[in-house]
């Protein structure tokens, strides 16, 4: 399951997404907003994305670590819109046989998203300044990479 939504992420039916009589491990890793980055103290994040783009790379994602592992099911949402501290931003779910697994592939998927599906973040500081953030390449495409 690929999704990109405007709403809270339900974690509880992302998890019923990946239950499996088959799995005898489910991880679910949530990303979420963080008051401090960098000594900065954030107000809240806004999310931007490709659409199109960011649901064709995170079904590449998906195809590459279910190759890679046995995966059993695999849910990845992220989150666009405005989030204020504490709300989820990403969520990814997966279920394997075993444990070991399943750490892996959450891991490897939310690292190698971070690095690679086309979704923007912008961080609003609680000073009032802003700046756009991709993990890669350090904005937002069009955007300088400054504080505005």
């Amino acid at each position: 399951m690929i999704e990109l939504t405007h709403e809270k992420i339900d974690t509880e039916d992302v998890l019923r997404r990946v239950s499996s009589p088959l799995a005898g491990a489910v991880v679910l890793f949530l990303g979420t907003t963080r008051e401090m980055t960098g000594g900065r103290r954030t107000a809240s994040l806004d999310y931007e994305a490709f659409g199109e783009m960011a649901r064709a790379q995170l079904a590449e994602l998906e195809a590459e670590a279910r190759r890679r592992w046995p995966i059993v099911e695999c849910a990845i949402v992220h989150r666009l819109g405005h989030l204020e501290l504490g709300e989820a931003s990403v969520a990814i779910a997966v279920s394997t046989p075993h444990r070991r697994d399943a750490f892996e592939a959450g891991q490897w998927l939310i690292d190698t998203l971070k690095q690679v599906v086309p979704i923007w973040k912008k961080e609003n500081w609680a000073d009032g300044t802003s700046q756009w953030v991709h993990p890669v390449e350090g904005a937002r495409p069009g955007d300088a990479d400054s504080t505005s």
